[in-house]
């Protein structure tokens, strides 16, 4: 997933952001590491809290005089007007980055606190700047002048899409309209940074005895096991465990724990995480989203958030998601019985069903049973060492890249990594590597942008993950989820590093098409010459045999309707909380969750759990789920020219850099497309790979 930071306007007059708002000692390169020239490394391990406040001071005050500049300008010019505010969004974006990230990964509290309040502050401004009338008409004038007839290429794409920004900002609104939209925008915002703060410092553990613990891999277990515990005799009762509820123990328990007991208390633990406070936060957001749109002129939410989309409207995406349904339930409901009648042979019970809590478990011991697959065992052959340099030696080769490791980096954590790219003896970009989970860190996986890399500029992003950790005894070890999730991401960072354009504001692709990218890195992983290149058992150096890989490939299909469909569950939930909302009735979110189960008709997934209120897409990504199928159409269909080139064609790797993740909204993206398949896009190698 990568990151796109929402708006969260502040309604603050933009004469109100002035040089005295940071201290003008702390300007000087050598009293603040972020003020430093162009492509020069920040020293973060030296940042403090006043450092960040003082950067998001030092950036409104040059911002500031940017756009007085814009409106000295007698003149409307592509340069003057638009040139100019790309400059604006590109100085705003690398700060408003680098204190959002901080806010996610920092561990000072004061950094954190600094890092919301200082992006929450740039985007107060970016809000007054993105609604300027002044700077609006100024477009306008441009765009009716024959200086914009005879625009060609990406500079007219972005005349067009720089003009939709404002007019989706509230500019053409009235003075009180205008003051409404702000304020909306504003509270929107405020509820954001909240749930997301409550979700990431959830302290959730599971405490179990040894009986309850039966099941669960070794290593797993001595990563968490606090003592032995004593019964009121003195004598040893057992071993304790206290697993957190993060995201990298979610599938060792669920998967492996024998105790039925055990997966329902982490299930429900898990699936509740902050549901006392997100809730409740999560109904507002909805509500004052609602109101945004009609107050924009459209009917819902969604409507108002697909507009700038390849989608376009919620007719397409309801559609999309609804053909898909119909061709994943038969086998959804296959796998729902096939699961349930192994839980009632393993129970010697006719009468139980099949619980949520269930589905990882039975579909595991189906693997192991019918492929002789142990998904645990599997993981000694998957260090994160050995898959990371096996990853980036794919990477390289495929792109015509290569990547250096800094050695003792400036950064904000031991654990992160640095690596600079170059192509051809050029430094290309540079990227972070934050791997593993830690106290009060963003919880889930991104790809996260810091610098855009527009013109002369070298990208910076950085690859935020929370895969297991190493313990005392083993070193990281990946499942094949976490190992299709590493590929994932670090896709999102090639996506970044490959972006050379000329302006900031054309690096993003659309919303519906980003997953694309990195999705199609996804399919390097199902074939064996590549995974055993890298593949090999950390404690005796065996490559993967081929059949068991063989088998592992087969075993893909345990369950594959069911995940299908819970995947569709997240998309229609998404799109009924956006596009189905009545603003004088509102529907819980829980009962939209029961409506969803009714309709797919597969089985009851969410039993006493609050999946919205820990759900990061609902809150930060709204309307957006839908868009990992959309992607996937394309990826599956872009995928086809290195399955006839070769999956380690320079060639073709190069072409795919340079015409799609280069492009960004350079170029039409379905005509970026074309021009790399040769052909118009087709659904094809998609409907294929769904194996339904």
């Amino acid at each position: 997933m990568t990151l796109r930071l929402p708006f969260l306007c502040f309604a603050l007059p933009i004469c109100l952001f002035s040089v005295n708002s940071f201290s003008q000692s702390d300007m000087k390169a050598s009293s603040n590491p972020f003020l430093v020239g162009s492509n020069i490394v920040v020293d973060y391990a030296k940042v403090t809290s006043q450092n960040v406040e003082n950067y998001a001071g030092h950036t409104i005050y040059e911002v500031t005089k940017m756009v007085a500049a814009i409106k000295k300008q007698k003149t409307a010019t592509f340069s003057t007007v638009f040139g100019a505010m790309d400059e604006i969004k590109n100085k705003m974006g690398t700060t408003s980055n680098n204190c959002f990230m901080l806010y996610w990964v920092s561990t000072d509290a004061a950094i954190r606190e600094k890092g919301l309040a200082s992006y929450q502050l740039l985007d107060s401004l970016g809000t007054v700047i993105y609604s300027d009338k002044e700077i609006y008409d100024k477009m306008i004038v441009f765009k009716k002048s024959a200086s914009y007839e005879i625009l060609k290429g990406n500079k007219k794409i972005l005349v067009d899409d720089m003009i939709e920004g404002f007019e989706r900002s509230g500019v053409n609104l009235s003075t009180e309209k205008l003051a409404e939209y702000k304020n909306l925008t504003k509270e929107i915002g405020e509820l954001s940074s909240a749930y997301s703060t409550n979700m990431n410092s959830s302290k959730e553990i599971l405490t179990l005895d040894e009986k309850g613990a039966d099941g669960l891999p070794e290593s797993f277990k001595a990563n968490y096991k606090t003592a032995e515990g004593t019964r009121a005799t003195g004598e040893l009762s057992g071993a304790k465990y206290e697993i957190p509820i993060i995201n990298a123990t979610s599938d060792p328990v669920l998967s492996n724990a024998s105790s039925e007991t055990t997966r329902k208390a982490y299930y429900i633990k898990f699936y509740n995480r902050a549901a006392d406070k997100n809730i409740a936060i999560l109904d507002q957001m909805v509500k004052k989203r609602d109101e945004l749109a009609k107050l924009m002129g459209h009917q819902t939410y969604a409507a108002y958030a697909l507009v700038p989309k390849m989608a376009g409207n919620p007719k397409n995406v309801w559609d999309f998601l609804n053909d898909l349904i119909s061709r994943s339930k038969e086998k959804a409901k296959n796998d729902v019985a096939l699961l349930e009648i192994e839980k009632k042979v393993a129970l010697t019970n006719q009468e139980v069903k099949l619980e949520p809590w269930d589905v990882a478990f039975y579909k595991n011991q189906i693997i192991k049973k019918q492929y002789q697959i142990n998904n645990e065992e599997l993981r000694e052959y998957f260090p994160m060492e050995g898959c990371l340099k096996g990853m980036m030696d794919i990477y390289q080769k495929l792109l015509g890249l290569e990547f250096k490791k800094v050695t003792n980096p400036s950064v904000w954590n031991d654990d992160v990594e640095m690596y600079e790219v170059y192509e051809s003896g050029k430094l290309k970009g540079r990227f972070y590597l934050d791997l593993f989970p830690r106290p009060n860190k963003e919880s889930w996986f991104y790809g996260v942008n810091i610098v855009s890399g527009k013109g002369k500029e070298i990208p910076v992003s950085m690859l935020l993950g929370n895969f297991t950790k190493p313990t005392k005894t083993a070193p990281s070890l990946l499942s094949q989820k976490e190992l299709k999730t590493l590929f994932h991401e670090f896709g999102h960072i090639m996506n970044m590093m490959s972006y050379h354009g000329e302006f900031s504001s054309q690096q993003e692709s659309k919303a519906d098409f980003t997953e694309a990218m990195s999705q199609i890195f996804e399919n390097w992983i199902l074939d064996y010459g590549i995974v055993s290149s890298f593949a090999k058992n950390y404690k005796t150096g065996e490559v993967l045999p081929k059949a068991t890989f063989e088998k592992m490939l087969q075993s893909k299909k345990v369950g594959s309707g069911l995940g299908a469909i819970q995947m569709l569950q997240r998309c229609l939930f998404d799109m009924n909380l956006y596009d189905k909302y009545n603003a004088e009735n509102p529907t819980p979110t829980d009962a939209i969750w029961q409506e969803t189960n009714k309709q797919l008709d597969v089985m009851d997934f969410y039993a006493q759990t609050h999946y919205q209120a820990n759900w990061i897409h609902v809150n930060t990504h709204p309307v957006y789920m839908y868009g990992y199928l959309w992607s996937e159409v394309y990826a599956m269909d872009m995928f086809t020219q290195f399955e006839k080139n070769g999956l380690l064609d320079t060639k073709t790797g190069i072409r795919y850099r340079e015409l799609i993740l280069a492009n960004g909204t350079q170029k039409d993206i379905l005509k970026a497309v074309e021009e790399f398949l040769g052909r118009p896009s087709d659904n094809k190698a998609y409907i294929k790979s769904l194996g339904l």
